[in-house]
C-alpha cells in the first residue's frame, strides 16, 4: 500500500521532471517529511477535459459526491480493480492525477515490531505516483494513489508499492481524452524497478505528527 510520503522538492524541480507546461501554483510548496492522509496533497490535474494542467491541492481520501456519508474513503486504488470497480472506474476513465513523492515510507515486522523503511530513487529524482480524483460531498477533490504489487527492491519490504510512472507515461496518464482501459494499459508503464532503493528510518515518523523535518528520512 502507500499510506505516507515526504515530497521536499520544490515547484522548479518538479517542473522540470514533468516536462510539461504547467501553471505554478500560486503558494510556494512546503516540504513535508511525513505526509499522513486525511491531509491535503499536492497533486497534477485537469479540473476538466480543457482545462490546463495545475499544480493543485487534493484531499488524500477519495469518496465521490454521490456516495453516502457512510461510505469508504480510501486512500489507495488496486491497479488490478482501479478501471473495473463502480466506486472507482469513472475517476479511472477521466480523472486522473499524479502525486509527486521524493519517497515513501513501508514497515516492516521484525521482533514483533514494526521498522519504517524509506524508499526512493536512486538517484533522488521525483516520483510520480498514479492517482485518481472525485469531487467530494463539500465540492472539494479527493483522491486515491494506485498501488501494485511490489517489484525489486520494494518486495524486500512490502507486498505492494504505488505505481510510479516512467517519464514517457506521464502525458497520456493525464490525457482526458483517453479513456479506454485497454489503451491505456498500451501507453502507460510504471517506473524501471532498478532505480528503487531503500533503507530503514527512525521511529519517529510512525507519528506523523510530531515531527516533519529531514532528519526522518536520515539512514537509522
Amino acid at each position: 500500500m502507500c499510506g505516507r510520503f515526504a515530497l521536499y522538492s520544490d515547484y522548479p524541480k518538479l517542473s522540470a521532471a514533468l516536462k510539461l507546461t504547467l501553471e505554478e501554483p500560486e503558494q510556494p510548496l512546503t516540504p513535508r517529511y511525513n505526509v499522513p492522509p486525511g491531509t491535503f496533497i499536492t497533486a497534477v490535474r485537469r479540473a476538466d477535459d480543457e482545462a490546463p494542467l495545475v499544480m493543485d491541492e487534493l484531499w488524500w481520501g477519495y469518496r465521490p459526491h454521490w456516495a453516502g456519508d457512510k461510505a469508504p474513503q480510501p486512500i489507495n486504488a488496486t491497479v488490478e480493480k482501479v478501471a473495473t470497480s463502480n466506486y472507482f472506474k469513472g475517476a479511472f476513465a477521466r480523472h486522473r492525477c499524479l502525486v509527486p513523492a521524493d519517497g515513501w515510507f513501508e514497515w516492516v515486522p521484525v521482533d514483533g515490531k514494526k521498522h519504517p523503511h524509506f524508499l526512493c530513487r536512486e538517484d533522488r529524482e521525483p516520483l510520480w505516483l498514479a492517482g485518481i480524483w472525485t469531487a467530494r460531498a463539500d465540492g472539494t477533490p479527493g483522491c486515491a494513489i494506485i498501488t501494485e504489487p511490489s517489484r525489486g527492491a520494494a518486495k524486500e519490504i512490502h507486498s505492494r508499492m504505488p505505481l510510479a510512472l516512467d517519464a514517457e507515461s506521464l502525458e497520456p496518464w493525464l490525457d482526458p481524452h483517453l479513456t479506454d482501459r485497454e489503451t491505456i494499459r498500451s501507453v502507460v508503464h510504471h517506473l524501471d524497478v532498478e532505480l528503487i532503493t531503500h533503507w530503514p528510518v527512525s521511529q519517529a515518523v510512525n507519528k506523523p505528527g510530531e515531527g516533519q523535518g529531514a532528519e526522518l528520512i536520515n539512514p537509522a
